[in-house]
């Protein structure tokens, strides 16, 4: 992995981020590693500072314990924990040499395309950690993981198109699994919880209503609220408000941008009514996170590029 900055163009630092660029890569796209070579290979603390990475990351905790923070959310590690991190994502990971296990990275462009591989991969709402201790579950993650190492080390090289298929077979394993804490089946929703999930990417920094959402996708309020609560075990009202709390979280710890910059981005008229908004759904003020996100966060090391982006 390269460090870069994500700085979303402000000139000012924010947290630092990898991009993938693997040292010792043998297929573009995709690497096959542990946790422990990944300690050895970025040893100046920047994984145990808030950061961040374009890419995606696996870790199925084999070894040891510890705890991992993934979007502002700490989770207790064990044998059994499966943690995916998406690109944008925030993270920090527990001090080395306290827990191990298999720990993949890959490209959004990587993986073969299918509509349920797709749906997970973009979906902000989807888990970040799963339990799975000594379970069937955990068996299946755990023998798709070393067939994809197998095939990453194969002498004479590695096939792109197996590999590209063992992964896709290893997301949509995921992609079964229960959501934690929330219905245990991530597709109740259907095809109108689907179509509200894109539209709320589309529009959740010009509206909160549901009103809208509804007369945009042909539906009633009841219907979308139907769906969101048997997809995510919340109403709709809660589903949209929570993606627009968690794109505040990410520009204030991402940026310096002025609090009513932000405001104003997230479509409020007024930085008081973010910021009670904001105070409602975290617990919290959006200086006070700032300043916790702040002080969480270790500088990049010399050299690093520039990346504007943020969220």
């Amino acid at each position: 992995m390269a460090w870069s900055n994500a700085d979303n163009n402000t000139g000012a630092a924010a947290i630092p981020g990898f991009g993938f660029n693997p040292p010792h890569a043998l297929v573009p796209g995709i690497e096959v590693t542990d946790l422990a070579s990944l300690h050895r290979r970025v040893t100046d603390g920047g994984l145990q500072g808030v950061h961040r990475a374009d890419f995606h990351s696996l870790t199925l905790v084999t070894q040891g314990s510890g705890e991992h923070t993934i979007d502002f959310v700490t989770y207790p590690c064990r044998p059994g924990t499966l943690l995916w991190v998406r690109p944008g994502q925030v993270q920090r990971f527990g001090p080395p040499d306290r827990m191990n296990g298999a720990h993949l990275l890959f490209t959004p462009a990587f993986p073969e395309t299918t509509s349920a591989v797709t749906r997970l991969s973009d979906d902000w709402s989807a888990p970040s950690c799963w339990q799975l201790h000594a379970s069937t579950d955990y068996a299946a993650a755990s023998a798709l993981l070393a067939r994809l190492h197998a095939e990453y080390d194969r002498p004479g090289g590695a096939s792109h198109e197996i590999l590209r298929l063992l992964l896709a077979a290893l997301l949509l394993h995921v992609n079964r699994l229960p959501r934690p804490g929330t219905h245990a089946d991530p597709h109740a929703g259907g095809d109108t919880y689907a179509r509200f999930h894109a539209e709320l990417e589309r529009s959740y920094a010009k509206t909160r209503r549901a009103e809208d959402y509804a007369d945009r996708l042909g539906y009633t309020v009841k219907t979308l609220s139907r769906a969101c609560q048997a997809a995510t075990g919340r109403p709709v009202k809660h589903v949209i408000d929570a993606r627009v709390a968690l794109q505040a979280q990410r520009l204030l710890a991402h940026t310096d941008e002025p609090v009513a910059v932000i405001a104003r981005r997230l479509g409020f008229s007024e930085p008081t009514n973010f910021g009670k908004f904001f105070t409602r759904h975290t617990g919290t003020t959006p200086g006070d996170f700032r300043r916790t996100q702040q002080s969480a966060t270790v500088p990049a090391p010399a050299g690093a590029t520039p990346r504007g982006e943020a969220g």
